[in-house]
């Protein structure tokens, strides 16, 4: 395979074939205004400390609000929030007119009916390519007993009932 738009295209195919969890990323903007987006490039770092990444395309229009914020929360959404994560996904400005959200005592919106939560402040921010990563260690978290929401080959959906439980 030599070129670059063919490299790329088979690249989007193998990460949309590769199943993984959905959230939604909040933060504050300076004027105290909530701002969100769904995303899928979410992974932990470290348990000592607490240290959870994500990334975020720089061609997003709140992309200012997350580079600038000091904070940021991550929503691991669950099958009760297929909505939630479409309108997060879209170009409609007043997303938080779509959930029941609330602001926490750390001071970062809080979508309700979440798998779990994690309240970060934000320790690092990376150059990568057409992204920035963003490193935030863990200052406060909740979990729900729910059931998780996932992404695979451009859909969203609960884990199959044929996956084994332990």
């Amino acid at each position: 395979m030599t070129g670059t738009i063919e490299k790329a295209n088979v690249f989007k195919q193998i990460m949309g074939q590769y199943p993984t969890g959905v959230t939604i990323v909040t933060t504050m903007d300076e004027v105290g205004k909530p701002a969100g987006l769904t995303v899928n490039s979410f992974a932990s770092v470290s348990i000592d400390p607490l240290i959870v990444l994500w990334s975020i395309d720089k061609k997003v229009s709140s992309l200012d609000k997350f580079v600038k914020a000091e904070k940021f929360a991550v929503h691991t959404l669950s099958t009760e929030q297929e909505a939630a994560c479409w309108a997060f996904a879209g170009k409609e400005a007043d997303r938080f007119s779509k959930v029941d959200w609330k602001v926490s005592e750390n001071g970062l919106p809080i979508i309700a009916d979440s798998l779990g939560t994690f309240e970060c402040k934000t320790i690092q921010q990376i150059d990568a390519g057409d992204h920035i990563i963003l490193l935030g260690e863990v200052i406060d978290l909740n979990k729900a007993e729910k059931n998780p929401l996932l992404y695979y080959n451009r859909n969203i959906g609960p884990i199959p009932v044929n996956w084994p439980k332990k």
